[in-house]
């Protein structure tokens, strides 16, 4: 059974009429926690629209005291920093207490809102905004309303939001639900929200359209394919600005979209590669040049491009230049690029610096590259996984500089191995992990790792 205390800023004589259990947050503060007292929770009425006031600390402490509060910490800072959305100021013309609206023809919407935001007075303002009420707002007909309301939420157990306690941050994890080839099936997602709550995290699968504002979450975990003009990029650039972890960030999504990106950096870091030349225009002189540096078969490439696509073969003058002008009329520069054929590309997985994860993929039947997009049924090669410590060191070790380009994300290194040397493709913001592929020797562990260094740079974050 839980004990009820409302806080208040000072003694609120009209309030303590009709409540028992009315203290002042000086009380709060200096007479609570007891000992051996019951599960608390607390109402917290204090005035917090300032940073660091009373009621802001009320809330602090009370999540300090393990006491169940209302409003969190979290929804005062999404409310009071102007992160809440943009609403209709159709939907609600007036107060919302507790999630009750006075028009029941609004009830629905006023459930939604405090849903997202479970404060005790809420408001929409000339702008639109959502905004947290106070009590010395309200005038005499207001004040009796929300008593009213407060009288029967002290009286309900609470339900507020979806979060058990046990959790210490948010995430969202994005996904597209009817993407063809996401960077994650549904086993492995499942199996990251599992390894989140063993580390403190709540973890949810959502969709653009499932999040209703990010600045609710704590951290955010990209699991759709990425692109730059893109809501996934724009959504890591939002979710950054507002101080949350996120995996895989904006630069990392900048740096490995961009092939053009890449190679440069790869020639300027000594990173190994294969031999690339980033092609401007079609006259007949880059034609002769690229014929000089290159032999036939060589390979295009657009500068975006996952999964393989944006990569093509060609094997003569008039494949190459049909080709460019074909890629041209997308981008104004194209990578050409030595064609090597091996059996197996290597996929290095790397996070902050470290390797976590090896596999062989093979190239798909009939085919020169992993992905065979124009395939009816073998649409990608085999796989062997293995522990990274089996890597050929050149390999490693290739894998691991070329990532010192981009950052400290998670990335997926593609590596050719020819003749005891290695060769860097590119690196992969938002790799490739799905159920009992890159899995495969680590089993859930891989997951466990990854949800780790989350947890790691959630707990910077707050002693930063």
């Amino acid at each position: 059974m839980f004990k009820t205390l409302i806080v208040v800023d000072n003694n609120e004589q009209t309030l303590a009429q009709s409540f028992e259990n009315v203290i002042t947050f000086n009380s709060y503060l200096r007479d609570y926690p007891k000992h051996n007292e019951p599960k608390t929770r607390i109402i917290n009425l204090c005035d917090s629209s300032q940073y660091l006031s009373k009621g802001y600390y009320c809330s602090l402490l009370a999540e300090a005291r393990k006491h169940q509060v209302l409003p969190s910490v979290k929804t005062i800072n999404a409310l009071r920093s102007g992160q809440a959305p943009m609403l209709n100021v159709g939907q609600i013309d007036g107060e919302i207490y507790f999630g009750n609206a006075l028009n029941e023809l609004q009830s629905k919407a006023a459930k939604s809102v405090f849903k997202q935001y479970p404060a005790p007075i809420l408001y929409v303002d000339e702008q639109g905004l959502l905004q947290q009420g106070s009590l010395s707002s309200l005038n005499d007909e207001q004040y009796s309303n929300f008593v009213a309301k407060l009288n029967t939420f002290t009286q309900t157990q609470w339900r507020i939001g979806n979060v058990q306690r046990r959790f210490r941050w948010d995430m969202a994890i994005l996904v597209d639900h009817n993407e063809k080839v996401p960077p994650s099936d549904k086993d492995a997602i499942a199996r990251f929200i599992k390894a989140a709550a063993k580390h403190g995290i709540n973890a949810q699968a959502l969709s653009f359209d499932e999040i209703d504002n990010i600045a609710q979450f704590d951290a955010l975990f990209i699991r759709q394919t990425t692109a730059i003009d893109h809501p996934t990029y724009r959504l890591a650039s939002k979710a950054q600005s507002l101080g949350l972890v996120v995996i895989d960030d904006a630069e990392s999504i900048l740096r490995c979209c961009n092939k053009v990106y890449l190679h440069d950096a790869f020639n300027y870091q000594k990173v190994p590669s294969l031999k690339t030349v980033v092609v401007a225009d079609l006259s007949a002189q880059t034609l002769e040049q690229l014929e000089e540096a290159f032999t036939y078969p060589l390979v295009l490439k657009m500068p975006e491009g996952s999964f393989s696509k944006g990569v093509f073969k060609v094997a003569n003058r008039s494949e190459l230049e049909a080709k460019l002008t074909d890629l041209f009329e997308y981008s104004a520069l194209v990578l050409a690029q030595e064609y090597m054929y091996t059996e197996y590309d290597w996929r290095v997985g790397v996070l902050n610096g470290r390797a976590i994860y090896a596999c062989r993929y093979l190239m798909a039947r009939n085919h020169w590259q992993i992905y065979n997009h124009d395939a009816k049924r073998f649409f990608s090669g085999g796989f062997e996984t293995l522990p990274t410590f089996e890597l050929p060191k050149v390999v490693l070790d290739a894998a691991l500089k070329a990532c010192k380009t981009v950052g400290k994300g998670l990335y997926g290194v593609d590596v050719k191995e020819h003749q005891g040397k290695a060769y860097v493709l590119e690196v992969n913001d938002n790799p490739s992990i799905d159920h009992k592929v890159e899995d495969g020797y680590l089993g859930d562990e891989l997951y466990m790792i990854i949800m780790d260094e989350f947890k790691q740079r959630l707990e910077a974050r707050g002693r930063g």
